[in-house]
């Protein structure tokens, strides 16, 4: 029990604010609790009331007027343990970013507001099937999502869902209410309701000895890369580890790159272990957030399954940190506090003991380096599970070609083949919308966006142009406004474009596109991904949401459009990308009985990087692209920090990244120094982007650096409208 405190005392807090710095605060004197590290506290800030953490306790300050704080918020148990206090202070240091700023990012939402430290009471409803559901009317074929939510229950252990089920896997309830009428679905009380495990299926040898190595480790931190080709059954291997972490009495941290596979792995993991996992993404309401983060804090659930901002929930019995999709760049915060939720896990796992398993079919160069280099240990899965095998790839020449709005006869005639056969094709073009360039044919006009260097986006259906990097959006205009001619030119490709030919060309076989301008909702990507698993003969056409993890077993045909596009860039790591797209898409055919094709249209068909995917593999490709790197001296075989900064004239941002670069020079000795460089895309949302690039063999000169390079960007006199970041670690240049 703690005792109350007899007079003021000094706090050291973390304020979110820029300013790279702490601040020290006097306790009223009237708490009912000792203050204690991690504590949130409401303090006044200029003209503002914020809520702090507290990170130190001190019995004098340098500083003589000290402002008395206005509320301790947490009770007894501060809001981040002693272990997330220290691992915020670490990132801190190591991203040059503002203290405060990086211990708000690890609290929920609703702790960053005034307030206990407690999540609202939420009613907890379930609902199942009907004993005699399957003698009731269905809903109709056209009532897709009715029939989505009617195959979940059916799916469900004891065909039961409860309210957070459903929050989690996308459905409202005007959905439920329909199937609750048709008397296809009944509420139940849901005190005592136990659901069975499933039965796992059984492990091939390579799987056996994946969960060996890894299970060997459990209690002491070891680093492990996973690499599993495409369908070889690594999420199988997740389960038995976390398993074997469990039955020793520990939590288990599982991470996914992107929110649209979090709700199709949170079943798959909770048929596994029914009420033992919580979720955390962005696509859950901050009660729902904080109700789980209570949760797994409190070790009531041994289980976080969740997006990049999971990594710095607090786990006081972690014993086992799984990184799915390791190589995905979602896992990089792009803005703020640009931390890197993979190299945290391995911090996390070393300041836990515990085993970390960075899992991919397309690994990190950064991984496989580690890996040369003896750091992480290398396990591998190389077949498929079942007896599905391998898709044959195939490179279609286009060159003086003609093409049918962006595809080629042959990659259309072999769709045709695919769906004849009741089968599914699956064609990727990473470019939504109908036409990334509206031009007007009397005069050459093109339409640009007034914000930002890039070209406006047609959206012919609505009849829309929008800017896909600042959402700007106009009415598509129904003359050139330069010549006044209405004769309009599409340049290239977007999938609007291609649904709109392809259910031209198959009347009678349905088209599924799925982007973020058809996939906008909570829950819409995994009903439409269950409707085409549920279908016979389709098109799918997509962008990188369909390379996610996503299984459709009765594709057989996967057409790639345009690859060329990323084997050609200023930034050297858009070729590592570009290959781990390509193999990661191609591993959508075939994952079933059926075998699998690949056809990649390019005009560039002895590209060596298309070559060597095409002739050997992935592995093959990334020996060649670190071998190239570590000539050149590039990252990982060097480390590296872009210092960024943009404002409303690109003068005043090229002229404050000069004077820091003039102020780091004399101390940059073993450093390379590159700019400052505009950015490709100079202006973004009506703002100029300027990199200064440094690049060194020695991580800790370069930090030296970026400390010193901390102190003198606060100097420097700025404009107010300029900005200025720090990117230690970057995964883009620009």
């Amino acid at each position: 029990m703690f005792q109350a405190v007899s007079k003021p005392a000094i706090i050291e807090v973390a304020v979110p604010c820029p300013l790279r710095r702490s601040f020290d605060y006097l306790l009223t004197g009237k708490e009912t609790h000792a203050p204690q590290p991690g504590q949130r506290v409401l303090v006044p800030f200029g003209n503002r009331r914020l809520v702090a953490v507290i990170i130190a306790l001190k019995t004098q300050s340098e500083h003589q007027k000290l402002k008395p704080i206005i509320e301790l918020l947490d009770a007894e148990t501060p809001s981040l343990s002693a272990q997330q206090l220290a691992l915020g202070q670490w990132a801190a240091q190591y991203y040059h970013h503002p203290i405060g700023d990086c211990l708000q990012q690890m609290l929920p939402v609703n702790l960053r507001k005034p307030g206990p430290a407690e999540a609202r009471p939420s009613p907890d409803d379930c609902w199942q099937l009907c004993a005699d559901w399957q003698s009731k009317e269905a809903p109709a074929n056209r009532a897709k999502q009715q029939l989505a939510l009617l195959d979940a229950f059916v799916q469900a252990p004891q065909h039961r869902l409860n309210r957070e089920q459903l929050t989690e896997l996308g459905f409202k309830r005007p959905l439920l209410n329909e199937l609750i009428k048709r008397d296809l679905v009944e509420a139940v009380a849901s005190v005592g309701i136990t659901n069975t495990a499933e039965t796992p299926p059984t492990l091939n040898a390579e799987q056996s000895h994946v969960v060996d190595a890894v299970t060997a480790k459990l209690g002491q931190f070891s680093r492990f890369l996973l690499e599993g080709i495409t369908g070889s059954g690594k999420t199988e291997v997740y389960l038995r580890l976390i398993h074997a972490a469990l039955q020793q009495g520990k939590q288990a941290l599982v991470l996914v790159p992107e929110i649209g596979l979090t709700p199709q792995t949170l079943e798959r993991f909770e048929r596994r272990f029914p009420a033992q996992v919580a979720s955390l993404h962005s696509g859950m309401s901050d009660n729902e957030r904080l109700k789980n983060w209570l949760a797994v804090r409190q070790g009531d659930t041994p289980i976080l399954l969740g997006t990049r901002s999971a990594i710095l929930a607090d786990l006081p019995k972690l014993g086992l940190i799984i990184v799915d999709e390791e190589h995905d760049p979602s896992y990089k915060q792009q803005d703020g506090w640009r931390y890197s939720a993979r190299d945290i896990a391995v911090k996390r796992a070393a300041d836990n003991h515990c085993p970390v398993v960075l899992g991919s079919a397309t690994p990190s160069l950064d991984s496989l380096f580690n890996v040369e280099r003896g750091r992480y240990a290398l396990l591998q899965l190389r077949q498929r599970a079942g007896d599905a095998k391998p898709p044959a790839i195939q490179l279609l020449d286009i060159r003086r070609q003609n093409l049918h709005e962006g595809l080629s006869t042959p990659l259309l005639e072999n769709i045709g083949q695919t769906v004849a056969k009741g089968q599914q094709a699956l064609i990727f073009l990473n470019r939504r919308g109908f036409a990334p360039t509206l031009q007007c044919h009397g005069c050459g006009w093109i339409a640009q966006c007034g914000n930002c260097d890039a070209r406006l986006t047609v959206h012919y259906r609505r009849q829309t142009l929008k800017c896909h990097h600042c959402d700007a959006t106009a009415a598509m205009p129904y003359q050139c406004p330069d010549c006044g001619d209405d004769h309009w030119l599409f340049e290239g490709p977007g999938t609007e474009r291609l649904e709109m030919l392809l259910q031209q060309q198959f009347p009678n076989t349905p088209v599924y596109r799925i982007d973020r301008d058809t996939m906008n909702r909570q829950g819409d990507v995994e009903n439409r991904v269950e409707e085409i698993r549920r279908g016979g003969a389709g098109i799918i056409i997509g962008t990188q949401m369909l390379a996610k993890g996503h299984h459709f077993p009765n594709v057989t045909l996967v057409g790639i459009v345009d690859m060329d596009a990323g084997l050609f860039s200023a930034d050297f790591r858009v070729v590592e990308r570009s290959a781990q797209l390509l193999v990661q898409v191609a591993g959508r055919a075939g994952r079933a009985e059926l075998a699998g094709r690949v056809l990649i249209q390019t005009h560039c068909p002895e590209h060596p990087a298309l070559q060597t995917l095409l002739k050997q593999d992935y592995r093959r490709f990334a020996q060649q692209q670190l071998a190239e790197r570590q000539r050149l001296q590039q990252p990982p075989a060097s480390y590296c920090a872009v210092l960024r900064s943009d404002a409303v004239r690109l003068q005043r941002a090229e002229e404050f990244l000069q004077q820091l670069a003039s102020a780091l020079r004399p101390h940059a000795k073993g450093i390379q120094m590159m700019g400052p460089l505009p950015a490709p895309m100079t202006r973004r949302a009506g703002r100029f982007r300027c990199s200064l690039i440094l690049q060194t063999p020695n991580r800790a000169k370069l930090h030296q650096l970026l400390s010193l390079a901390t102190q003198a960007g606060d100097r420097i006199k700025k404009s107010s409208d300029l900005r200025w970041s720090i990117d230690v670690d970057p995964i883009e240049l620009f």
